[in-house]
C-alpha cells in the first residue's frame, strides 16, 4: 500500500476537578475506545482555532487553548492512513457538558470526565494519554508511530 500524506489533527487535554474529558468518537457506539476531543485541521486556520472549533462541535464547550503537551502519531499499514495528533492543554472558558448536546457531525456519541483511576478500566488512545494529561506540565512529549486500533 502506498503511503498517503499524514492527516493533521488537534486534540484537547481538558481537566476539571481532577478528571479528564474524553469522547467516544464512533458513530453508533461501534467501539468502546475513548480519546481526547478534537479533530482534523482545516487549512488557513491556526491550530488553536481548529481545536476550539472541534471541541465546541464535539462537546459544546468553549475552551482556551494552552501549551502543546503531546505529539502522537498513528497509522494503518493496510490502508496507508497516517495521522499526527497535537495535544494541547486547555481550560474550559464557557459551557458545561450537557446530556442533550449532539455533535452536529454525529461522530461523537458520548462525552465523559474520567479520573486517572477510572481510566485504568477503559480503552483509550494514545497509551500515554493519562500519564501526559495528569502529569506536570512541561516540555511537550513525543509518542512514536503506533498502529491504529478501533
Amino acid at each position: 500500500m502506498k503511503p498517503r500524506l499524514p492527516r493533521l489533527s488537534t486534540r484537547a487535554l481538558i481537566l476539571s476537578e481532577g478528571r479528564l474529558l474524553l469522547v467516544n468518537a464512533y458513530p453508533g457506539g461501534i467501539s468502546d475506545l475513548w480519546c481526547a476531543p478534537g479533530g482534523g485541521v482545516e487549512a488557513g486556520r491556526s491550530l488553536p482555532d481548529n481545536l476550539m472549533r472541534e471541541v465546541h462541535e464535539e462537546t459544546g464547550l468553549t475552551v482556551a487553548v494552552g501549551p502543546l503537551a503531546l505529539v502522537n502519531e498513528f497509522h494503518d499499514p493496510a490502508t496507508g492512513f497516517h495521522q499526527v495528533d497535537l495535544f494541547f492543554r486547555c481550560d474550559i472558558a464557557a459551557g458545561a457538558i450537557a446530556d442533550n448536546w449532539r455533535d452536529p457531525a454525529k461522530v461523537v456519541t458520548e462525552r465523559r470526565f474520567f479520573s486517572r483511576g477510572e481510566m485504568a478500566a477503559i480503552r483509550f488512545k494514545p497509551d500515554s494519554l493519562a500519564e501526559v494529561a495528569f502529569g506536570a506540565p512541561g516540555i511537550a512529549r513525543y509518542d512514536p508511530l503506533e498502529i491504529i486500533v478501533k
